[in-house]
């Protein structure tokens, strides 16, 4: 499975005084089983890109290719692709509106033409793999708490069963420990489904922690697609497009700045601890 965007370019208000274009031939490959994360300033065409990936826009020029096919041609079944990359907004309550937890994630699946029991089975594999817990099955969505909706959410694309789960903003307003719970889950659902995450986030500290390469973008553009490590080493040039490096990486800049030989490509807690440890060790034993 890959999924390709070709040199996608679109605008918004298109020939109006008010234009603005979100996609400025932006070209991408995403090859199955990766984990993406994809950052950039509000505005940059974060969301506009991830909502062509799915066919939910189409573009003025270029094409996504899902598989080898162009996912615009005429022909193309737009909705089996849905099925297969599932798309989690940034606010939850966006995407429920059934009575229940269990009627709202057998929605997906029965409306893809799945037998009940079938989507009743897929239901309630989705709800255990994205860790909402047995006593809400039943529950009006609208009456959980924020990250439990997300998980509602996720849950309910993960019933149809996506070779790719795009998450915007999935950790949005929400405090650490939800913050790491979503995302530990997230990643422990790639590792063990092969399924290819793309996360959509602000937060620098999550995609160092969590992603595999990182693609910035910046006035519709991609600007750098990367290992993080190689992508933060550039933290000046992200604070010019209002980003920045986790804040590890600055503090191991510091501890560079006050004579300190360390790893200044640190991007995470455990990489700086274990970088500082060996510091350590080396001069305990001088």
């Amino acid at each position: 499975m890959k999924l390709i965007a070709d040199h996608l370019t679109y605008e918004y208000n298109k020939d109006t005084t008010l234009a603005v274009k979100a996609l400025d031939d932006v070209s991408l490959v995403i090859a199955q089983g990766e984990m993406i994360g994809l950052i950039g300033h509000t505005g940059s065409g974060k969301s506009t890109l991830v909502q062509h990936l799915n066919a939910l826009l189409t573009p003025d020029s270029g094409t996504v290719y899902f598989d080898g096919e162009d996912v615009f041609e005429k022909e193309y079944d737009r909705k089996k692709l849905r099925g297969k990359v599932g798309l989690v907004f940034q606010y939850p309550e966006h995407q429920l509106f059934e009575e229940t937890v269990f009627q709202e994630v057998c929605f997906g699946p029965k409306n893809m033409g799945v037998s009940r029991k079938q989507s009743e089975l897929s239901a309630y594999v989705a709800l255990k793999q994205a860790g909402v817990p047995d006593e809400c099955f039943y529950q009006s969505p609208f009456d959980l708490s924020g990250g439990q909706k997300r998980r509602v959410a996720i849950a309910s694309v993960l019933a149809m069963k996506p070779e790719i789960l795009i998450l915007d903003e999935p950790t949005a307003g929400l405090d650490p420990r939800g913050r790491y719970e979503i995302l530990t889950q997230i990643r422990k659902l790639k590792e063990e489904n092969n399924v290819t995450v793309i996360l959509v986030s602000h937060s620098m500290e999550d995609v160092a922690e969590y992603v595999d390469r990182i693609v910035v973008m910046d006035h519709g553009k991609i600007k750098y697609d990367d290992k993080p490590r190689q992508v933060f080493a550039h933290y000046k040039e992200l604070e010019t497009m209002g980003l920045a490096a986790p804040q590890v990486t600055y503090l191991m800049h510091e501890l560079r700045e006050h004579g300190m030989d360390v790893d200044t490509n640190v991007t995470t807690i455990e990489e700086a601890k274990e970088a500082l440890l060996g510091k350590w060790k080396q001069r305990e034993t001088k």
